[in-house]
């Protein structure tokens, strides 16, 4: 990576932060407006619900799915050059899709090369804030995570503005010219050198530890440094933590999808629909950041585990209030509500994660966790489609999100409660045997204190990454 002569935390680093708010709007912002188009796109190819919901499934995959990749292109040229990559591909696949005439090809355009264009920018634009801010990385984070509420919020809204006035194929060709910011925000990314921040580069690899013998070698090297196939297999708190969010996640998009068709069925104008997901969005701006910086503190650090699974079945137990009523203002509350839930599931996601797996080994865990993810969302929106068809009622696809949002809380819930059961019955055991007359909690106090308080700083540096 080039060197420059910027310093870590400098003036130039705000300039920085305010491009990653920006780019994660411009990207993890944009798949909630893909609602608006639903039902426009079901009538121009005349398409069933359930190959209509591929698109917005592919979209959404691909900007998960491809975090190996793009850490495979930020280690050999940079978060600047990835940056400007990832907008330069949204932008293409936006304005190919303006062109469409095929369900398939507005998959392969706006869906698949979009998406990855997306994930190119986004997961950039989190790595180089690593890079960046040391002392402020916490206060970073969290002002970056109000970039996606944004995004969230004015999306849906210029989607409907410029739906009404171009239609779906001028829509598309304008949000290819606003994705192109992108670029202008990778632009902005200075170069930061290695002696700045040392510990915020150990996971890039380095061109001369890159593999020079057989492929084959350098493929099985590759995927055992993005993909932990290894922690999978050893470790049951990820298996426990990877398969319950694989299983959430079936359920957890939907909402965003055919909240807005499901509202315009039951009579709910269009203006008003579209609003729905802004509210949503609005309210994430200020409750995001805030459960971020609340689940970071030290006191929640051995229960952040069961905060995530209430968070899951509160959202579950949310969604239900769409089957009782479609009266728009019941539905407003329904999304002031979700985005308590939404905003405890997006602070707490990867700190969970982290407090699983060891931080040496957090890089290759995540990369196979968003992948595993990543497939989730692929089908989910499909299935719920292919279930619409079936009985053309909204309220199934809402059952079916709150049944799986739900059975995964327990699951995970229950699943902690005893793995931490057997945990206080072996070394716990031990401890207690060789020093009778201490407590417990007192055992292990100076050990387990002192773990997180030296993790602390790591961890809530992905408070608020995705």
């Amino acid at each position: 990576m080039p060197q420059a002569l910027e310093r870590s935390e400098g003036c130039w680093a705000w300039v920085v932060l305010l491009a990653s708010v920006v780019t994660q709007g411009l990207t993890l912002g944009f798949p909630t407006c893909i609602g608006i188009f639903f039902t426009e796109l079901q009538r121009e190819f005349q398409a069933s619900n359930s190959e209509t919901s591929w698109f917005p499934s592919i979209l959404t995959a691909m900007l998960h799915a491809g975090g190996p990749l793009c850490s495979i292109l930020v280690g050999r040229f940079g978060c600047r050059a990835t940056m400007m990559l990832g907008g330069v591909l949204a932008s293409l696949g936006m304005v190919a899709g303006s062109f469409c005439r095929t369900l398939g090809q507005l998959y392969l355009t706006a869906g698949f090369i979009t998406g990855l264009g997306m994930c190119f920018s986004f997961q950039s634009s989190i790595t180089v804030l690593g890079l960046y801010f040391t002392r402020w990385r916490v206060l970073a984070n969290a002002l970056a995570s109000a970039g996606v509420s944004l995004g969230i919020t004015l999306w849906p809204l210029l989607s409907r503005y410029l739906l009404e006035d171009l239609g779906w194929r001028g829509t598309f060709l304008i949000f290819g010219g606003v994705l192109l910011h992108c670029c202008v925000c990778g632009a902005v990314v200075k170069p930061v050198p290695a002696s700045v921040t040392p510990e915020a580069r150990e996971g890039l690899p380095s061109p001369s530890k890159r593999p020079s013998r057989g492929c084959l070698v350098a493929c099985g090297r590759a995927i055992r440094r993005h993909l932990a196939f290894d922690v999978l297999r050893d470790n049951v708190g990820y298996r426990v933590y990877t398969l319950g969010v694989v299983w959430m996640i079936m359920g957890f998009p939907l909402p965003h999808v055919f909240l807005v068709p499901y509202a315009i069925r039951h009579g709910v104008d269009e203006q008003k629909a579209a609003l729905l997901i802004s509210v949503i969005g609005f309210s994430n701006i200020f409750l995001r950041p805030m459960a971020g910086l609340v689940a970071g503190r030290r006191e929640f650090a051995g229960h952040r585990k069961y905060l995530f699974s209430l968070a899951t079945l509160l959202n579950g137990l949310t969604n239900l209030v769409c089957v009782a009523s479609a009266d728009f203002r019941v539905l407003v509350g329904y999304c002031l509500v979700y985005s308590v839930s939404m905003s405890g599931i997006g602070a707490l996601l990867f700190q969970v994660l982290m407090d699983i797996v060891p931080m040496d080994r957090f890089s290759s865990a995540l990369g196979l966790f968003t992948i595993l993810e990543s497939i989730s969302i692929l089908i989910s929106p499909p299935l719920a489609g292919l279930l619409l068809d079936a009985t053309d009622d909204f309220s199934y696809v809402f059952y079916m999100s709150s049944f799986f949002l739900i059975s995964a809380a327990l699951f995970m819930g229950g699943s902690f409660c005893v793995l931490g059961k057997k945990e206080q019955q072996g070394p716990w055991a031990e401890v207690k045997g060789a020093v009778p007359e201490a407590a417990p909690e007192q055992g292990l106090t100076t050990e387990d204190m002192d773990g997180p308080e030296k993790r602390l700083h790591v961890e809530i540096m992905y408070v608020t990454s995705v």
